[in-house]
């Protein structure tokens, strides 16, 4: 039986980290939809974090792949785990509340070790990991308000949207680590994302044509700034390093932080009031990431056993 992968502090830092980025993700995209077309929003977001990852390949002089088969891997995984889930998300933000966005976008952490239990064998799922996700994306519901919940309609296709760009997480994570593993984090972050700037570059030149920069505001360009930079140059790269040290079902946990983080933002941002649920949710997925990283249980057993 092969060991199991399991998350070390370093990655749940990783992980901390990821949240408090992504998390911004969400009140970013809400600013340049005020006044971006959704393809040009995306193609700038990858655009941005393309530049920014290749410019720290090259100044770091790491070394660079030179067979087809890890440049076509760039490619479609660029597709499938970014500029997918990137333009469905994006797409969706304009037909559904933020908030159902959030906590649909939070699937992900459900899809992903089910997934990776499917592909490989140091990931199985267990009765702990389940019972964790299980408790983490209930907690996540909390937060936002299970009356986002009631609204919830498959027939919807801002929430379809959603609910695809989870899935596209959880297999692209899963392909990344299948396909790039023995890529450097950093390398592998740049060839991905710039394989999903050669989809969405043409896309939004053929939809909308050239941007008009010149009328983007202080707002927009902020936003786009921090959401190339932030929420997705050094996102990945820390996503990259994340999926090596702990397993891709593990990564996909980040989305457990990210609802959290975007509702606070929007509280403070945005002026949104804070649901008297959310310490009750905040608590909730806490109890999923201290089950889940298991330490807590291990404890509370030898507790037991010598009381």
């Amino acid at each position: 039986m092969a060991p199991q992968k399991t998350i070390s502090t370093a990655a749940w830092i990783g992980l901390g980290l990821m949240g408090l980025m992504w998390g911004g993700s969400f009140l970013s995209i809400e600013l340049m939809l005020r006044q971006l077309p959704v393809e040009t929003l995306v193609a700038l977001r990858v655009a941005g974090g393309a530049t920014v990852l290749w410019l720290y390949v090259i100044i770091a002089r790491l070394p660079v792949p030179r067979d087809v088969a890890t440049w076509f891997a760039f490619l479609w995984i660029g597709f499938l785990n970014v500029a997918l889930p990137f333009a469905l998300i994006t797409w969706g933000q304009q037909h559904i509340a933020s908030g159902l966005a959030g906590i649909l976008n939070a699937a992900t952490a459900i899809f992903g070790p089910l997934v990776a239990a499917l592909l490989f064998a140091d990931e199985r799922l267990g009765a702990r990991k389940a019972v964790g996700v299980t408790l983490g994306f209930f907690g996540v519901a909390t937060v936002l308000g299970l009356e986002a919940l009631h609204s919830f309609d498959l027939r919807s296709a801002g929430q379809l949207a959603l609910i695809g760009a989870a899935l596209c997480y959880a297999f692209g994570v899963a392909a990344v680590r299948q396909y790039l593993g023995g890529v450097r984090s950093e390398v592998s972050a740049a060839g991905m994302i710039a394989g999903a700037a050669l989809w969405m570059v043409p896309v939004a030149l053929f939809r909308n044509g050239w941007p008009d920069f010149g009328t983007f505001n202080a707002t927009t360009l902020g936003a786009w700034a921090y959401i190339s930079i932030f929420s997705t140059a050094l996102t990945y790269l820390i996503l990259f390093r994340v999926i090596k040290a702990a397993g891709s079902g593990n990564a996909t946990l980040v989305t457990l932080f990210v609802a959290p983080v975007s509702v606070i933002l929007g509280t403070v941002v945005l002026g949104e009031r804070l649901p008297p649920s959310a310490i009750a949710g905040f608590v909730l997925i806490a109890l999923g990431l201290l089950v889940i990283d298991g330490r807590l249980v291990a404890w509370l057993r030898h507790r037991a056993r010598h009381s």
